[in-house]
């Protein structure tokens, strides 16, 4: 019995066994398929999109092919920005037979593209037929490549499809630094970084196409008889309202200006169209070339190289950054007595002054602990509103300023743009420095207010009131962008002026652009006039925070516009921390501003208008008389109304001065060489500042040596300022020297 008890109980432990066994294996079949069914409805589901990328991903090879960006143009049509076709260099690995290939294409491509070897025969080494080895080469290397492919294809024919050319663009500015502020630069990847570059990049840019190439199974590309080719679409083209003859007009000017006075911190010029807010022009000087964006000048090189090498790299960052740097939309400054025109404005507008009002000026104004002082430490006496504005008088200044009130004079403030950013389509536009009228404007602050100092503004705002004043009143939204147009010319966007409120009334602007034109003649900002124009404006001297150094520096402007009978276009010119022994705005920038105005003015077609003692003194054209006999040239020359000196011994003319088609004085020198000796004799040029008209056209006629005269000319303390030549120097006879005149008053404002 025992025994088969226990042959039972073995038996059943065996039947408990093998029900757990299957109980176990159906739980896990049931987990196992269960799980498999799961992920594969997973797969087949939410997963199912990602499968598919991933599917497409491996059987396919997407290749961006690049659009062209869209063209820069001034406001003539010239091309100031564009991109010209470069192309990319494309291995196609896949077709190479043996290493021999591989190793000849590597060397050829490395020597004609100067990369490492290494590198390339690396590269060749992979199965695609796609692989980029350099991008954005230029014509003379693509010539070099094609060469190069040529050869290795007539040692094997098959080797003609490893190398391709892709079209691509590079970025190319033609005028190099030309309004390099405004314009701005691309980077590597064809994105604009800055100015117009940067603040229209979404309209340049253009939409790239795409080049899709099927894999085999080994992951190589195949054939290009497999590929699919999306065209890329190209950028719209911008013109803008700069026109490059203007623009290259004021950086000229601009430029000797900066080297005249020795200007440490740059300088600014905006020309703008008063009637529509269109700038015409702005400069920074010193610009850099738009081609090498990232090459400094060599002073900074030299400076940069002086300090300890982990400070270098912020350092060049730094210097880059103030390169780049739009002076005049992201710096700010004080106006200094340029902003009287608007507090002139101001008063005038409220009839709190007129033609009667007068002025008392000691020399200074006692307030709270200070004495603000005039220029005219004598001071002024008793003066009218407009002896007043002549006199660029602080104290006068400070009344009218006490009479506007702080609530009026903010008003105002902000009417004339002053509280808030212009809009100019720029990136990086400052916001202004100034007291709070809430109580933290105190009347010391509108004293020192009303004379343009102790608060800062842009230049961008500064010449868009300025013009508000000059074009009956209407605050003008600035522009540089004129119209916006596709890759095939159609016109998208068209940008029309907008006026953005009525500051002073019409009345009152006639009256301003009457007071500042009589300034120009009649003040002490004559140096600003312009002989046969109307010229109205406005000279300033700010100073700014005392330098480390102990030293003061100032900024010195002046902001005019003309003619001031129907205003057209206005100028600000302005030159930071001048060093060149003088830095009031009457000698530094009114002399540049004439300049630029001169020629400017005819460019626009705005007509001269000049008085009987100005036409005296208005240049003609010197004609051609080289190759002519001494008698005929003579007799030609004398009937184009100009006297003749014959240098020489031969009786052909071989050379004149000044040359044809140059400037010279109606009844000026011609001076005929007929050898060679005689060319090489010169004349020194003598100290012609600081004379007459009558002195200096004497002095210049005892050297043999022809004058130019501009300026003021009518008054009778006019004297000459300044000397297109400097004294010292040995020229040709007959040569040309332009003088400036200007009154014997100037006004240290």
């Amino acid at each position: 019995m025992a025994g088969k008890s226990k042959k039972k109980s073995s038996k059943g432990v065996m039947q408990t066994l093998r029900s757990r066994t299957t109980y176990l294996i159906i739980i896990i079949l049931v987990i196992g398929f269960g799980a498999i069914t799961s992920r594969l409805a997973y797969l087949q589901t939410i997963g199912s999109s990602y499968l598919q990328e991933k599917a497409v991903e491996q059987q396919l090879r997407d290749t961006t092919i690049s659009a062209k960006r869209g063209t820069i143009y001034d406001a003539k049509g010239k091309v100031l920005a564009q991109s010209a076709s470069v192309w990319k260099v494309v291995l196609a690995p896949a077709y190479f037979e043996n290493n021999s290939q591989r190793k000849e294409v590597a060397r050829g491509l490395s020597e004609i593209l100067e990369l490492d070897y290494k590198d390339i025969y690396k590269k060749t080494k992979q199965k695609s037929y796609y692989v980029i080895i350099k991008s954005k080469i230029e014509s003379d290397t693509r010539d070099k490549i094609l060469k190069f492919s040529k050869k290795i294809s007539k040692e094997n024919k098959k080797l003609s499809r490893v190398i391709e050319l892709v079209d691509d663009y590079r970025r190319y500015y033609p005028y190099e630094d030309l309004a390099s502020s405004v314009i701005g630069f691309t980077g590597s990847d064809d994105q604009g970084l800055e100015g117009i570059e940067y603040q229209y990049d979404e309209y340049l840019t253009g939409t790239p196409g795409r080049r899709i190439t099927a894999k085999n199974a080994n992951q190589t590309d195949m054939p290009f008889q497999y590929e699919q080719n999306d065209d890329p679409k190209d950028g719209n083209s911008i013109t803008l309202t700069i026109d490059e003859t203007i623009q290259s007009i004021a950086e000229k000017y601009m430029k000797q200006g900066i080297i005249n006075n020795n200007v440490i911190n740059r300088g600014v010029c905006i020309i703008m169209d008063v009637n529509t807010g269109a700038i015409l022009a702005m400069v920074t000087v010193d610009g850099y070339d738009l081609n090498n964006p990232y090459d400094l000048p060599q002073a900074d090189l030299d400076a940069i190289g002086l300090l300890p090498e982990d400070e270098r790299a912020e350092a060049e960052s730094a210097a880059l950054s103030a390169m780049w740097r739009n002076k005049a939309v992201s710096d700010t400054y004080y106006p200094g007595s340029v902003f009287k025109i608007c507090t002139s404005s101001m008063a005038l507008n409220e009839g709190l002054v007129n033609d009667n009002s007068t002025f008392y000026c000691s020399g200074s104004v006692h307030m709270y602990d200070y004495n603000i002082g005039c220029h005219l430490r004598s001071g002024h006496g008793t003066q009218n509103f407009f002896q007043a504005i002549c006199n660029s008088c602080n104290p006068a200044f400070i009344k009218i300023g006490e009479m506007l009130g702080r609530d009026r004079f903010w008003n105002y403030y902000q009417a004339f743009g002053f509280s808030e950013k212009t809009g100019i389509d720029l990136p990086g536009e400052a916001d202004d420095i100034f007291f709070s009228p809430d109580g933290s404007m105190t009347d010391l602050n509108l004293a020192t207010a009303s004379f343009g100092q102790n608060f800062a503004i842009t230049p961008i705002q500064m010449i868009t009131a300025c013009a508000s004043i000059a074009n009956g009143g209407k605050l003008m939204q600035p522009y540089l962008v004129q119209s916006i147009s596709d890759a095939e010319g159609n016109v998208i966007k068209n940008m029309e002026p907008v006026v953005k409120r009525q500051v002073i009334s019409e009345e009152t602007s006639k009256k301003m652009c009457d007071y500042l034109e009589r300034n120009t003649t009649q003040g002490g900002t004559n140096n600003g006039y312009v002989p046969g124009y109307r010229v109205g404006g406005k000279t300033g001297t700010s100073e700014k925070l005392t330098s480390t150094d102990g030293s003061e520096d100032y900024i010195a402007s002046y902001c005019g516009f003309a003619p001031a009978d129907n205003p057209q276009v206005a100028c600000l010119v302005f030159f930071d921390k001048p060093k060149g022994g003088v830095y009031y705005g009457s000698q530094v920038s009114a002399p540049v501003f004439v300049n630029i105005m001169s020629e400017v003015m005819p460019y626009l077609e705005i007509q001269a208008e000049y008085t009987d003692e100005e036409m005296q003194y208005v240049d003609t054209v010197a004609g051609s008389y080289i190759g002519l006999s001494t008698e005929k040239a003579k007799s030609a020359a004398e009937k184009d109304g100009f006297t003749v000196t014959i240098k020489g011994e031969g009786d052909k003319v071989i050379s004149q001065i000044p040359h044809a088609a140059a400037k010279i004085p109606a009844d000026g020198n011609v001076v005929l060489y007929t050898d060679e000796t005689s060319e090489s004799e010169l004349v020194t040029v003598p100290n012609l500042v600081g004379y007459s008209v009558s002195d200096v056209n004497a002095v210049a006629s005892a050297y043999g040596l022809n004058v130019s005269i501009s300026g003021i000319t009518t008054s009778s303390g006019s004297v000459s300022i300044t000397q297109s030549i400097d004294a010292g120097t040995q020229v040709s006879e007959g040569t040309v020297v332009s003088v400036r005149f200007g009154g014997t008053t100037i006004v240290h404002d």
